[in-house]
């Protein structure tokens, strides 16, 4: 928890940095593109993601551990640059969807109506 709560704020602080800092630049005839920090931080974050993916070679096979962990961090990401813009009715919907999505699967996949991990 303490991981992805400080990837939101990290990613909030940085976007909303960039935007102030565009408008200062702006307001003095200068020309800035603040996406480009925006997608910085996407690829820093793909960063971080790979390092929490691996996989465990098996004798029989390979199994791929920490892929929610990964998308979950990247929700986190997604969530400091949506706040950071000030877009809090997408920031909302998207962490009730995720919510949603981390809490529901489980009970999904007990009553079988959902894949396990690791199943094609």
């Amino acid at each position: 928890m303490r991981t992805h709560a400080l990837v939101a704020l990290s990613s909030a602080v940085i976007t909303t940095s960039a935007l102030s800092l565009y408008v200062d630049v702006q307001a003095r005839g200068g020309n800035a593109d603040p996406l480009c920090v925006i997608q910085g931080l996407v690829e820093a974050i793909g960063f971080i993601d790979a390092g929490t993916v691996f996989v465990d070679k098996d004798d029989a096979e390979r199994t791929v551990r920490n892929l929610t962990t990964a998308a979950s961090v990247r929700l986190a990401a997604s969530a400091g640059i949506v706040a950071g813009a000030a877009q809090f009715t997408l920031l909302a919907a998207a962490m009730g969807v995720g919510q949603a999505i981390l809490v529901l699967i489980t009970p999904l996949k007990r009553f079988g109506l959902a894949r396990a991990d690791g199943e094609e």
